[in-house]
Order: C-alpha cells, then structure tokens, then sequence
C-alpha cells in the first residue's frame, strides 16, 4: 500500500468519525496553515488570483482562503458517505435548477461546464436527485487506489466516472448525451495534450474543447454550472442559462468559438467567488516561468 493511499484511508477514516462542522472547520484550517508552506503552489494561485482581482493585498488573502476551500473540499470527500446524501441535500439551496428540469423533461440529455470551484461533485449529487444518469469525466492520477477511491466516492453519490484518458472517449459521451444523460466537464483547466487555444483572464491558453466538440455534435444544451460552498454549512448550486454555440465556420472554427463563449461563462463563474477557486497548476503559458 503506498503512502499516499495509507493518508487517504486515515484521513477517510477519522473524517466519517465526526460531525459535519468539525470536519469542514478543520479541512479550511489545514488548507489555510498549508497556504505559508505550499511554495510553487501558493505562488501559482497567487498568480491565477491577480487575473481575477485588484490590488495586490486582496491577491494574497484571496489566495490563502482559496487554499482554505480546497481545504474544505478535500475534507468534505473524506466525509460523504451514501447514508449522508440526503442530509446534504438538505444544505443546498439552488439557483437556475429549472433549466436541467426542463432539459430532463424535455428528453435532452445536457452538458454541465464547471470551473474548480466550491464542490463540484455537489452538482452530481443533486443531478442524480433529479433523476438522471450522470456521467463525469475524472484526470487520471499516478496511483491507481487513489483513483478508484474517487470512482467509488463518485459512485457512492450517484456519478458514473469515466476517466479522462480512456479510449474512445468522446464517442462513450455522446452515447450517453443522446440517450438522455447529463455529462459533467470540469473545464477550466487542459489536462490532456490537444484543446484549443482561446483567451482566459486575459491570457490566451490551451483549453479542453470537450463542452463545444460535444455540443455541436449532439445539440444538446451546454449549462454553465458552479457548485458553491455556502458560509458555514452547505452549498449553493448555480445553472446558468445555456451558452449559444456558433452555426457558421468551419468545424474547427467553431469549435474555437464555442469554446470560447464557455470559458467566458466560466469566467463570470469565476468572479462570483473568487476565493473558493482551486487550481494551483500553472494553467497559462506565462506560468512557466514562476518559481
């Protein structure tokens, strides 16, 4: 057993011991005492915060509590457990839901493009309480165990994983989009060689154009969707009406534009809350040479 999944299963463990708040407080305390000692990674995020934000002493504090919600999310997945998804449900108010009711209604299957930001596996959990089938596309880890922990975590609240190096992929998506499921894309960050190259916070940069390449074939409706941590307990869901996708151009044209258009929906997203944003990966190609 290495290391790495030796800390999960510790922590899993001791995290479904106590209550709700106890965990939670102490996932933003860590994510906070981490902040001073995750060097690259704390100057990475500092980084990404100063596309977003103003002046430079709210960069720094946006970024450490920033660090405190990954704290949380990290803490809230030790936590969940299936017999713990209707009290979770309970602590989510929602905004914009009517839009994947009437896609369901309707026999649509949809399209969730959601940034890192909040708990997004939340917006898996109230998908599945409505009824659909809910695919999500996972990065791959070097571990295996710690990957099939989040496949089963994911399962466990009604997410199907599929991950995001497996074969055939975009025809496994689209199967599923045409039958009427939901296919959940974390979007604002390119895990896999490809994507293509648009403007993001000023900056242009590779993206995943997973959103677009499935919306054009299929049709189906793109939502914007962010998944937000409340103060204290609980989550906000946020759907926001679907982005348009060009009809004119060339294939590859409007794949660009379509992606585009979702990464500036991610972007207002974004603003909403900046400090509950997550990715301390360099994402832009300037980031290369921060050290």
């Amino acid at each position: 057993m290495s290391l790495s999944y030796a800390a999960y299963r510790t922590g899993i463990g001791l995290a479904g011991l106590l209550p709700e708040g106890v965990v939670r407080r102490a996932g933003e305390r860590l994510g906070r005492a981490a902040f001073d000692r995750a060097g690259r990674r704390r100057r990475m995020l500092i980084r990404h915060m100063s596309r977003v934000l103003g002046s430079e002493r709210e960069v720094e504090e946006a970024a450490r509590e920033a660090f405190a919600a990954y704290g949380r999310y990290w803490a809230e997945s030790f936590w969940v457990r299936p017999r713990r998804v209707p009290e979770i449900l309970r602590h989510i108010t929602t905004e914009g839901v009517e839009r994947v009711e009437a896609a369901r209604d309707a026999g649509s299957g949809m399209i969730y493009a959601l940034p890192h930001i909040g708990n997004w596996e939340v917006a898996g959990t109230v998908a599945h309480d409505l009824g659909l089938e809910l695919l999500a596309v996972a990065e791959s880890l070097p571990d295996s165990k710690i990957v099939q922990w989040f496949v089963d975590l994911r399962k466990s609240l009604g997410i199907d994983v599929v991950l995001a190096d497996q074969p055939g992929i975009i025809g496994v998506l689209n199967k599923a989009l045409m039958r009427g499921a939901a296919v959940a894309l974390v979007m604002d960050r390119n895990v896999r060689s490809g994507g293509v190259e648009v403007e993001f916070f000023g900056e242009r940069t590779s993206m995943p154009a997973g959103a677009a390449v499935l919306g054009l074939r299929t049709g189906v409706p793109v939502f914007p969707v962010a998944a937000y941590f409340r103060a204290g307990r609980g989550h906000h869901l946020v759907v926001e009406a679907p982005v348009e996708m060009p009809t004119e151009g060339t294939r590859e044209a409007r794949v660009v534009e379509g992606t585009q258009r979702v990464t500036r929906a991610l972007e207002k997203l974004i603003e909403r809350a900046p400090k509950q944003w997550h990715i301390v990966q360099p994402n832009w190609p300037s980031d290369r040479g921060c050290r």
